[in-house]
């Protein structure tokens, strides 16, 4: 019998494929809403595609004294190769992080972040080359304003089509230029098989086209894509 993928292959193959097309499939399956808002957006723009597994973090306004968020590094510690940070909770105006945490989830090996809040210190985290998507920019930190309450728990993103995405731990995070999707940890090696026989079925169309194919004449050999 064939073996399962591992997580890093997951991950290298599903940054070879597009977040149109995983939606595609999981539209398929039954599964239209897992889109996330499309205020979700590369930060710094240049930021790269995000591709990896959810860990999750959450955390809400909550005044404290000044002197730093412990609970944001012990929740950070735990992230390992092919994490997602995947930062949630109702801020509004605040970061949620910024340079040096992004380099202490690099350091753990986490493959990028989705902020459903705020980020700061965009420059740099450009240069550290640690893809970040985010509903926002703030220059205002969290410390005093907003804090980590718990992780590797279920959360709910902004979403697309409904007002809220459930992301779960082990879920997979996948955001390019059309957005940010998250797919089931249940049905990501069958989302991903079947995302990359669309991918190929597009290679293909494309190809016929540029050797004069018609539109018409695609669509009638290949069908809908």
């Amino acid at each position: 019998m064939p073996t399962s993928p591992s997580r890093g292959e997951i991950r290298e193959r599903y940054l070879k494929v597009d977040t149109s097309n995983v939606a595609d499939v999981l539209d398929d399956l039954g599964l239209p809403d897992q889109g996330l808002s499309a205020h979700f957006a590369p930060m710094p723009a240049e930021a790269g595609k995000l591709a990896g597994f959810a860990f999750t973090i959450r955390g809400q306004m909550t005044p404290f004294a000044p002197g730093g968020d412990a609970e944001k590094m012990k929740a950070c510690a735990e992230l390992s190769s092919g994490d997602i940070a995947v930062w949630s909770g109702d801020g509004e105006g605040v970061c949620y992080f910024g340079e040096l945490i992004a380099i202490g989830m690099k350091e753990r090996g986490a493959a990028g972040a989705l902020v459903d809040g705020g980020v700061r210190d965009l420059k740099w985290i450009g240069e550290l080359g640690f893809p970040v998507f985010a509903r926002y920019r703030a220059p205002v930190q969290s410390i005093m304003r907003w804090k980590v309450n718990a992780w590797r728990v279920p959360v709910f993103l902004r979403g697309a089509t409904i007002e809220r995405v459930k992301v779960e731990p082990g879920d997979f995070i996948l955001a390019d230029e059309d957005g940010a999707i998250a797919i089931p940890a249940a049905k990501v090696v069958e989302v991903l098989i079947a995302a990359e026989k669309l991918t190929a079925k597009e290679v293909a169309i494309r190809d016929e086209l540029k050797k004069g194919l018609s539109l018409a004449e695609a669509l009638d050999r290949y069908g809908h894509v």
